[in-house]
């Protein structure tokens, strides 16, 4: 029996070895959803934190996400006069290769703001003035390249272009903005245009979303000035469109399909609302003020949804929100405008201002701690991001790993 149960617990290892690890290939996550699929991580922060494994410095001084594929992590960072994108060794934090490219602007709140997407061995990116490269994830060179501006006539926000380009099959969703076309959709293998359309508002700072609703697939786009779901086959006027007012336009929290509604959320005080899709129509479900999010979109985990309800240099709470009424379970304030990453049972929260990283329990009856950290400290906007049983957190200066098994 000892030897039995010995040559269990071996198979048992070497099958848990074999296992591939959960990447993170794009902004929020496999599917989008701000969830990771992996488990078994630890939780009681409180008797064992998690440990550095490695941190890197940053020149960039943005909010730019990092993404995680095939044991590379993929970041935007900037050097002198040009932008750099780098794929980092996870397994020993060191670079595997660099692509330079120039953005001699004037730096805007830092360089760039998108996370790179990484699908099927190529690497989507988008900068801050709008040009997409496609770069082979493996090798760091150049597949393809494209310049919404000059290219798409594009138009951002005060703040340029912050969504991160959206793979959907075969194609690459992006969103210029402009007279042209709100959105775009692109061979992602050859870069070129399959359409170009949705309206004329200006670009708001979300990354796309791909959803069926109705039976009708459509890219669900904030926008400067609304929310609108554009046909995914052929383009065109949008099918449904939802006008939402925020000061300086900034839409930037990715919009959460639920159903037949959509939720949104922006900040300067403008809260959140649920907006219902039938047949061609948008109609406010309910608008509230109960939770406002500056940037970073919440998580949806059966029928509730978690995150920061924050602004920029002010307050913010994480929350607890049932998106039926627009009502919070609950609030725990310490937050700013950090983001959230949703692991085995457990949020995973950043205060955007002072940069303490808290576990608590992934519940709506009550907010419980499960420990905090300070891995890096300062401002630290862009989300947590989980995979391969590590932690990845990121400021304006720098970037850490930390072991989360």
């Amino acid at each position: 029996m000892r030897v039995t149960s010995g040559l269990l617990a071996v198979l048992c290892f070497l099958m848990a070895a074999a296992l591939p690890a959960a990447d993170w290939p794009r902004f929020r996550g496999p599917d989008g959803s701000g969830m990771s699929p992996e488990t078994g991580i630890n939780k009681d922060w409180k008797a064992k934190p998690p440990k550095e494994l490695w941190k890197i410095a940053l020149g960039d001084r943005g909010f730019a996400g990092p993404s995680v594929a095939a044991g590379k992590l993929f970041i935007m960072d900037h050097k002198g006069s040009e932008d750099v994108v780098r794929a980092v060794d996870v397994a020993s934090g060191k670079d595997v290769w660099t692509f330079p490219y120039p953005d001699v602007a004037k730096d805007n709140y830092g360089f760039a703001r998108a996370t790179p997407t990484c699908d099927k061995g190529m690497l989507y990116t988008c900068s801050r003035l709008g040009v997409i490269h496609c770069l082979d994830a493996e090798k760091g060179t150049k597949v393809w390249m494209r310049d919404m501006r000059k290219e798409m006539r594009g138009k951002s926000g005060a703040w340029d272009y912050a969504g991160s380009v959206l793979i959907d099959g075969d194609r690459a969703v992006v969103v210029p903005g402009g007279s042209s076309g709100a959105v775009a959709v692109l061979d992602k293998a050859t870069g070129k245009t399959i359409w170009q359309g949705g309206g004329d508002d200006e670009a708001g700072y979300s990354t796309p979303v791909a959803a069926t609703i109705g039976g009708h697939k459509q890219y669900i786009i904030f926008t400067g000035v609304s929310v609108l779901g554009v046909d995914a086959a052929r383009g065109g006027p949008p099918l449904w469109r939802s006008p939402w007012q925020t000061m300086y336009n900034v839409h930037a929290a990715t919009p959460i399909v639920i159903g037949s509604t959509v939720f949104i959320t922006s900040g300067y005080g403008s809260g959140c609302s649920l907006i219902g899709v039938s047949d061609g129509q948008a109609q406010t479900v309910w608008k509230s003020k109960e939770y406002k999010s500056h940037f970073n979109a919440p998580v949806l985990v059966g029928e509730h949804l978690y995150g920061i309800a924050g602004q920029a240099d002010a307050g913010g709470d994480l929350t607890c929100l049932d998106p039926q009424t627009g009502k919070a379970l609950w609030k725990q304030p310490g937050f700013e405008a950090g983001g959230v990453v949703v692991v085995d049972g457990a949020i995973i929260a950043v205060d955007g201002k002072g940069g303490d990283v808290v576990m608590a329990k992934l519940q709506p009856t009550a907010y419980q701690e499960l420990g905090r950290i300070k891995p890096l400290g300062g401002r630290t906007w862009a989300p947590p991001i989980v995979a391969d049983g590590k932690l990845f957190v990121k400021n304006t200066q720098a970037l850490v790993c930390l072991d989360l098994k």
